[in-house]
């Protein structure tokens, strides 16, 4: 098939009509995207202004339907969602009755938005809630976190927080559930030194349900370790037929890292050693492996010597 040839001049004159074209669609584009249309989208409801002497539990989920009037551009950008992605509802009419209507707050509302927005309804209209006994209830709180230590250094005794405890206020049936509380994670790194900061707590995530206080008091004791070697005398357990028995050895060396500032504190009064007749009396074996029943928890155990005893049974 031939090409149609055209001559310079036709050219220019079909590149003129191609822009002209091109530029009357942008033109009715603009146009048509600057005009105001009525779309729906979907957003997340945030409680504020709760009741203060009521628990309550929502009966629909914290997303609505909303039908806001825009402009064409914020319709073709913004379809499946409004800026902000969420509202915020007041709860402050719940202190006289179990609904809230959103056409009571659309003009609040509005002012959440961008001002080229407009929320003309809210599907659904009601909310409803149920109402139960608020109460209160004390739980430990528990630190998240992630250390590192340089060489030699670490926790010298348990890490301290206070306030110990926090206060949470809600439904009965929400509180059974919470046990603890954890801290955001403090995360701290080549420590040699004692650190005191303080942490937030946990967001709470459940409705209807508050925390306080919202920071605890953090202090992590840091310390140099060194290693010690102490003597343990042997206990003899579940001897119940009373044989006289003879370990050899008595004693074994427990060897263990603890913190300089303890080193003198530690001695063979904190550690438990014991044997198990039970070893010889039902599993037949011919040397009793030792165990500890009491070991300091700032301490971290690196050996015990001898590991097996030998023993005589005299009958």
């Amino acid at each position: 098939m031939p090409f149609i040839k055209l001559t310079k001049v036709e050219r220019k004159r079909f590149l003129v009509l191609i822009l002209c074209l091109f530029c009357a669609i942008g033109a009715w584009l603009f146009m048509a995207l600057n005009h105001k249309y009525v779309y729906n989208a979907k957003t997340v409801l945030i409680y504020k202004d709760f009741p203060q002497k009521k628990a309550f539990k929502a009966l629909q989920t914290d997303t609505v339907d909303l039908q806001v009037e825009g402009t064409g551009w914020q319709l073709l950008f913004a379809r499946l969602r409004i800026n902000p992605q969420s509202i915020a509802i007041s709860l402050e009419k719940l202190n006289n009755r179990n609904f809230i209507l959103f056409t009571e707050q659309l003009s609040q509302i509005n002012k959440q938005l961008e001002t080229s927005q407009k929320i003309i309804s809210v599907k659904p209209d009601t909310l409803y809630f149920d109402f139960s006994k608020r109460t209160n209830k004390r739980v430990p709180v528990k630190l998240k976190y992630n250390f590192s230590f340089e060489k030699q250094f670490g926790l010298a005794s348990e890490i301290q927080l206070k306030p110990s405890y926090v206060n949470i206020s809600g439904p009965q049936e929400e509180l059974v559930k919470i046990k603890e509380w954890y801290t955001d994670t403090l995360k701290l790194t080549d420590l040699k030194g004692s650190v005191h900061t303080k942490i937030g707590v946990k967001t709470n995530n459940i409705v209807n349900v508050s925390i306080y206080p919202t920071t605890v008091d953090v202090k992590v004791p840091v310390d140099e370790f060194t290693e010690k070697t102490v003597e343990v005398p042997l206990n003899i357990i579940n001897n119940h037929d009373f044989h006289n028995v003879q370990l050899y050895p008595k004693k074994v060396k427990v060897t263990f890292t603890v913190a300089l500032s303890r080193y003198d504190e530690v001695d063979e009064d904190f550690i438990v050693a014991n044997v198990d007749i039970n070893e010889w009396r039902m599993l037949n074996h011919e040397q009793l492996t030792v165990s500890l029943s009491r070991f300091p928890e700032y301490c971290k155990l690196v050996s015990i010597k001898p590991r097996k005893i030998n023993f005589i049974i005299e009958k």
